[in-house]
């Protein structure tokens, strides 16, 4: 009996814990950061740090918290180094492999992409 809920109790955690799951929160707010965003970019080019906050909000779930990869996931800590960002924008957009495709998207994606392109 034990062991029927202690693999119930990790199959929950799995899927409420999976990549798809922090969709909706990545988009609401993708939505929140791009007024604060907006101010930012306006007073001096804060774009990249755009980039920079987009991932980790909607990245490290699956990704890390420090973007090295956990599991099955890739490593996103140098992802610079083996693709291109447009290369990256396809995969943000499409998905590839477990990786759903849309979880950012037109600007948002854009400058996620950006800025992983530039961690080599």
């Amino acid at each position: 009996m034990k062991k029927a809920w202690l693999a119930l109790l990790f199959g929950s955690a799995l899927v409420l814990g999976a990549c798809g799951g922090g969709g909706d929160e990545a988009t609401d707010g993708g939505s929140t950061n791009d007024n604060t965003t907006d101010e930012q970019t306006t007073d001096g080019g804060t774009e990249a740090n755009k980039g920079e906050e987009l991932v980790m909000s909607s990245c490290t779930t699956c990704h890390g918290g420090n973007l090295q990869g956990m599991g099955n996931t890739p490593a996103l800590s140098d992802v610079g180094s083996r693709l291109s960002e447009e290369e990256i924008l396809d995969i943000i957009l499409n998905g590839r492999g477990a990786m759903p495709g849309g979880l950012l998207k037109g600007e948002d994606a854009e400058a996620a992409a950006a800025w992983l392109a530039q961690q080599k």
